[in-house]
């Protein structure tokens, strides 16, 4: 073993700092006999970046099996170093438990020799561990620029060349993928736009568009081009471990000249050299390109101009080699009129056109956004080897011509800083958006397609949409506009899913498809867990509601009223009646107050157990009470229930006062036993762990308070379960906050996806996203759904609409309902219950009368579509989005 008096020891050549706590445990690691080396007293280091690439694999029985591999770049405060990640801790990263801007610690890592280069090699981490990973790292933030730390190497080691030229250790790969897609180029590889050198053109001597069918395949050498951009795909990257293509990117472009339009493809190499430098509306001037029959498969754009020609038969194709094009740039004071290149054209509509737009119609928008959504990820089901995954935010863009705002679900372009750059308050501008209007439902968003485009204020300069005059239009709009008013009603993050779920949930009989997959209860675990950073899925099952429980907003301010060991819910305190005027749908009277969690082998002390005894006996006797006088009041009995309560009061003071005393016997001897018992009541969590196991739950639930209504089964039905997947209480990032104009960097930082490399910039101190206040929001239920089967369960949280200001609104039916439990559950809403005189908000029902009204679920068979999201780390995010009795089930 290694301890921090052998890495002080002679291995530290001159150059290198003799406190260097990587230097010196690496040094250690390669004088060693064995290349692998557990580290002991290590300390912590910081993680500066996490970067992925396509590995290289040998062949499994005939088959190539495609992964990818990460490298980590540390340091310690003095040195960097970029190690290997080992295949076995990918999943760390898949959860972004691993992520940069964090503290860790290594515990074993070997040397791994190229053994394809003589004496090179590099240091894989094989085992880590975790300091506090909710903090951001303390060695960072001494740190002003983490690339002029000096870079730790051994002889033939290729870190110092990985980290100076931004390439991956150990395989050929010239190149990182971006973290989290592979649309978006990513690393210093990619040259960004630069402007145009002038060019020496010779015009009498080109092709036209027009003359290409007449050349391909013959002899005749094709002759320069002379065209303008039309359109724009993202980059496409057709990676597969077998590949024996450098940089396999490919990206389209709609061209044209004055004869019409033909498609032109970007390959290979030339990608990052010319990519983000050819945009719409260049003008190019082209030799040395390829002709061949066009792929007839793929998307294409939507030519705004009707009357332009649109040569779809060949494409123009440019390669690296064989031949090698040549591409000129024409700065856009050279271009001339007589050669006769068309414009750009746009095809605006505003918000008041889009409900006559037919579905899969092609349209561009602009509009000033209102609300931004968190970026989250879905799978690729189309590409599974190698796994890919699509990047896309839901937008909310305002125009003034509707009192609807435009719902926009916009995917990655490979425009990753527009992307990431999204916020309320800007002018958007969507080129290429594609009409959906879901089967079933009346709802119309729009979404990206492979040609989509987007910009936002400060990328408008130069766009050849700025003289459209539906742009103008647009701007004059704006300026009739108080900003102070808009800035209101903005809105940022949080749980967000559309389109609604459809009246009718609808599942195909022959093979048992549907739109939303149904999966056995037994099969959620497996879901939730196969799940990656920010992926949402979307899944039904069948069963019933067995349990219901309000917690009021703010959760931890009303946890904070007990000791820092009662805020699990199984020893939640006896809640506090609220004032008359705070009563709504998320402040209830007698609702138990704690919702958190505690660790898993976390054993409740002697007082803590008589404690919850007491709770458990006062909610059950609250809960019984209640019953009694709903049934009372039916039969024409006239006891209150504060006369019952009283009752029970009564029978229950001598059983009270003999706990009492057995309480303070206890209190004693607990005290006495101090840290002790604590320490050997709590082990150290996995990192990996995000799902409680299966006996742990099942003591979750025994030890809970009973739930503000359970059903009559309920209690004999947990008994025999073989599962029940429970979670902590909402999380700050599931709840939509107002948007702050000061504070934009730190509410994009929260909501966009956690970056690949660790700047200053990602540094936020004292900034908490808790302290911007939610929008329309006041509490939720806390939904127990038990399989058809009665084998596993699932606790989901179900946040109702209650106000047109929560972006979810838009899109769900506004006919008014009964405010039953089982009315709400199937709206998605609350509905409101008359307006006030004054003409202020419209009042909503209490969350109690809700609760009084779930007895209507008792063996009930409904059919619950639930909403996944993981939110990186431990954090799994489970919404009840939408309840349907078996009457709203379809089989066709």
């Amino acid at each position: 073993m290694m301890t921090e008096d052998t890495l002080l020891s002679d291995h530290t050549p001159a150059g290198f700092p003799q406190n260097s706590l990587i230097h010196s445990a690496f040094q250690q690691l390669i004088s060693a006999r064995t290349s692998r080396l557990k580290l002991d007293n290590v300390g912590f280091i910081a993680v500066i970046a996490v970067q992925r690439y396509l590995a290289e694999q040998e062949r499994t029985k005939d088959k190539f099996v495609d992964s990818y591999c990460y490298d980590l770049t540390v340091t310690d405060g003095i040195v960097q170093a970029k190690c290997h990640l080992a295949s076995d801790l990918n999943h760390l990263v898949h959860k972004n438990i691993i992520r940069s801007g964090i503290d860790v610690q290594i515990t074993q890592c070997s040397f791994v020799y190229n053994e394809r280069r003589l004496g090179h090699g590099s240091v894989c981490i094989e085992k880590i561990e975790f300091g506090n990973v909710c903090e951001d790292s303390r060695i960072l933030r001494s740190i002003k620029d983490p690339a002029a730390l000096p870079i730790w190497s051994k002889e033939g080691d290729e870190s110092v060349l990985a980290i100076q030229n931004d390439v991956p250790l150990q395989t050929r790969r010239k190149y990182y993928l971006s973290l989290w897609n592979n649309e978006d180029p990513h690393g210093r590889l990619w040259i960004p736009d630069m402007p145009p050198t002038d060019v020496v053109l010779n015009v009498s001597k080109m092709f036209l568009l027009c003359d290409l069918d007449s050349v391909y395949g013959s002899s005749h050498q094709c002759r320069p081009l002379l065209v303008r951009i039309m359109n724009k795909s993202r980059l496409r990257f057709y990676g597969k471990v077998d590949t024996k293509i450098d940089i396999p990117f490919q990206a389209y472009f709609e061209v044209a000249d004055q004869s019409g339009s033909m498609s032109m493809v970007l390959w290979n190499a030339l990608c990052p050299e010319w990519y983000q430098r050819l945009n719409v509306g260049t003008v190019l001037y082209l030799q040395n390109y390829t002709l061949k029959q066009s792929y007839q498969k793929r998307t294409r754009p939507f030519l705004a101009n009707p009357q332009m020609r649109n040569f779809t038969s060949l494409e123009i194709g440019l390669n690296p080699r064989n031949p090698e094009a040549v591409i000129d740039v024409i700065p856009p004071k050279s271009v001339k009129l007589q050669w006769g290149l068309p414009e750009v054209p746009y095809h605006f509509i505003s918000r008041s056109e889009l409900d006559n737009c037919p579905s899969n119609s092609t349209c561009d928008v602009i509009g000033l956004v209102s609300f931004v959504g968190r970026c989250e990820r879905i799978r690729n089901k189309g590409n599974a080897v190698p796994e890919k995954y699509w990047t896309y935010r839901w937008v909310h863009a305002i125009d003034g011509t509707s009192d609807c705002p435009f719902v926009l679900e916009i995917f990655a372009s490979s425009q990753p800083e527009i992307f990431s750059g999204i916020y309320p308050m800007t002018y958007l501008v969507c080129t290429q958006m594609r009409v959906c209007r879901p089967t079933g439902s009346t709802v119309v968003y729009l979404t990206s397609s492979t040609e989509t485009q987007i910009f936002t204020t400060g990328y408008h300069k130069g766009q050849p949409y700025v003289r459209s005059p539906a742009v103008k239009a647009f701007i004059q709009w704006t300026k009739t506009l108080k900003e102070s008013e808009v800035l209101k009603r903005t809105v940022v993050g949080g749980h967000y899913c559309f389109p609604p779920a459809p009246p009718v949930f609808t599942q195909d009989i022959t093979d048992g498809s549907a739109e939303v997959p149904v999966v056995p209860a037994g099969k959620l675990q497996e879901e939730l867990e196969s799940l990656q950073y920010r992926e949402h899925k979307r899944v039904a099952i069948q069963g019933q509601i067995t349990a219901v429980q309000y917690v009021p907003w703010p959760e931890e301010e009303q946890a904070s009223l007990q000791p820092a060991e009662q805020v699990a819910p199984e020893s939640s305190d006896v809640s506090r009646s609220l004032p008359p005027e705070d009563h709504g749908i998320g402040t209830a009277t007698e609702i138990p107050a704690g919702s958190g969690t505690q660790p898993a082998d976390a054993v409740p002390s002697p007082r803590k157990r008589k404690r919850n005894q007491r709770v458990k006996r006062e909610l059950r006797r609250r809960y019984a009470t209640r019953s009694v006088v709903l049934r009372e009041s039916k039969s024409g009995q006239n006891r209150t229930e504060e006369e019952l309560l009283e009752e029970e009061r009564q029978d229950s003071e001598p059983e009270e006062e003999e706990e009492e005393e057995e309480e303070e016997e206890e209190e004693e001897e607990e005290d006495a036993r101090g840290e002790e018992d604590q320490a050997s009541g709590h082990e150290r969590q996995n990192a990996t762990g995000a799902l409680l196991s299966t006996d742990t739950q099942a003591q979750l639930v025994d030890d809970r308070p009973s739930a503000l209504w359970e059903s009559s089964a309920w209690t004999l039905l947990r008994a025999d379960l073989q599962e029940h997947l429970r979670f902590g209480g909402l999380e700050p990032e599931s709840i939509p906050r107002r948007f702050s104009y000061e504070d934009r960097e730190y509410l994009l930082h929260k909501t966009g996806l956690h970056p690949a490399k660790w700047t200053v910039d990602d540094f936020h101190p004292n900034q908490d996203l808790n302290r911007y206040p939610p929008v329309a929001y006041k509490g939720h239920f806390r939904i127990t759904i038990l399989g058809i089967n009665q084998q596993a369960a699932i606790d989901a949280l179900f946040v109702p609409v209650l106000s047109p200001e929560d972006p979810r609104s838009v899109g769900l039916p506004r006919d008014p309902h009964d405010n039953t439990l089982v009315s709400c559950l199937s709206a998605g809403s609350v509905s409101p219950i008359g307006r006030p005189a004054d003409g202020g908000q419209p009042a909503l029902p209490d969350s109690g009368d809700v609760i009084r009204t779930a007895a209507e679920l008792e063996g009930m068979h409904v059919v619950c579509i639930l909403d996944f999201c993981h939110l990186g780390g431990q954090k799994v995010e489970v919404f009840l989005n939408k309840m349907y009795k078996m009457t709203d089930v379809a089989l066709v």
